[in-house]
């Protein structure tokens, strides 16, 4: 799982690169400090949290962390590889880490990201105030369990 969550977040520090939302490109030794103990020890990192991995010819391929407090959640991470998108991991592990909770479901996406913001909105999330003020970072929130999965 350390590879998928240090591959997730490379990705992502290359992408806010790529749209002026960092200095530089980052390298696996430069991640960002607050990423440094999500690498080294996920599953510490994670403990209070469900995780799902996807995998394909027993390669990693996804993964999604949910953390569930009371009756609402939050999903920390969801990320497909590249290489296996289009396949509908996303979707698939989007909906089992829903399949959790019947409550309030929030998580927060990067802009830049319309695939994702379309898969989260087809399952009833909406865009909310924002919770954290990165510049980029759209907060969505699914009320509750009354949308259908799919």
């Amino acid at each position: 799982m350390s590879a998928l969550v240090r591959t997730y977040l490379l990705q992502t520090e290359a992408e806010k690169h790529e749209h002026g939302r960092a200095e530089s490109p980052v390298s696996i030794a430069a991640l960002p400090p607050r990423y440094e103990r999500e690498v080294a020890d996920p599953r510490d990192s994670y403990a209070d949290c469900t995780t799902m991995v996807a995998m394909i010819e027993r390669q990693p391929v996804g993964v999604v962390i949910i953390r569930i407090d009371g009756g609402d959640a939050e999903i920390k991470r969801l990320w497909t590889d590249p290489d296996f998108r289009g396949r509908g991991l996303g979707s698939a592990l989007l909906d089992a880490a829903l399949a959790l909770t019947s409550g309030r479901v929030r998580l927060s996406v990067w802009d830049w990201r319309a695939p994702a913001i379309r898969l989260y909105e087809s399952r009833g999330f909406e865009r909310v105030a924002s919770w954290d003020d990165r510049e980029g970072l759209v907060c969505m929130m699914r009320p509750d369990h009354t949308v259908p999965l799919r």
